[in-house]
């Protein structure tokens, strides 16, 4: 299950669940629209804290960088603190 979670497989994790009918209808009362069943996060985090997604995006980010997975991790926290200090290096930021 945890493979097709990661791989974000709706339709097979409903089908490995002991209830696969109750897992449907609880994912489409929080993301009702037929392409939530594919969209790469879930309705707990939602699209910006998706630690599935998170990690997925440092996979790609190191694929397209030439990096393995370590110093993707490196190279992005680096550039992120350049970017915190360039907005002023301010937690939370005015709207």
């Amino acid at each position: 299950m945890s493979k097709a979670r990661f791989e974000f497989r709706w339709e097979d994790q409903f089908n490995l669940a002991l209830d696969p009918d109750t897992a449907r209808e609880f994912h489409d009362e929080t993301l009702p629209a037929e392409g939530a069943k594919s969209a790469h996060f879930c309705s707990m985090c939602g699209p910006h804290f998706c630690s599935m997604k998170i990690s997925d995006d440092v996979r790609q980010y190191a694929e397209s960088h030439g990096y393995n997975e370590e110093e993707a991790l490196q190279k992005g926290m680096e550039e992120m603190a350049e970017t915190f200090v360039q907005k002023g290096a301010e937690v939370y930021l005015q709207a």
